[in-house]
């Protein structure tokens, strides 16, 4: 485990340059530690194959902060702990922030599509992005968004 996440950290230190992906939080939460092994090593895998295809990854600052509450409050890793991850991602992925706009734009994606609020923003984040896959445990698998943005569930892959 600690070697994958050794890993992990190196493959957050690449830039990649391609076509757009944004990753869910809860893609990162079982990449980093998981008691769930299958999920864990999906969504490893996930990164490491991202970064072979060259794709640009990219999260939003909602992302950046559930991953660090819910490891941090659900799941009881220190802050210490899980700070360096929390700045690889920072550093190594593109990071958009959530902006009026896009809380706006949420809103009529909510409407539209009926996700909760927090997938809703994931959605706004990626298409005002241009990003092309979303990939989150949370939504419907191979669902398309606005007619440019699909949906992959990697556990289902």
């Amino acid at each position: 485990m600690l070697k994958k996440l050794k890993t992990l950290k190196s493959i957050l230190r690449m830039k990649s340059m391609r076509d757009k992906v944004f990753f869910d939080s809860n893609i990162f939460v079982y990449a980093y530690a998981s008691n769930d092994e299958d999920k864990h090593n999906a969504a490893f895998e996930l990164f490491v194959k991202s970064k072979a295809e060259n794709l640009h990854l990219c999260i939003s600052s909602q992302v950046l902060n559930e991953f660090y509450a819910v490891e941090t409050i659900k799941y009881k890793v220190k802050h210490s702990d899980v700070i360096d991850f929390v700045k690889a991602m920072s550093r190594n992925f593109s990071v958009f922030g959530v902006t009026r706009d896009t809380s706006l734009y949420a809103l009529s994606l909510k409407e539209k599509y009926h996700y909760s609020w927090w997938d809703s923003l994931v959605l706004a984040s990626a298409l005002e992005n241009e990003c092309q896959i979303v990939y989150s445990e949370d939504m419907q698998h191979k669902q398309i968004i606005e007619n440019s943005l699909k949906i992959i569930n990697p556990f289902l892959e």
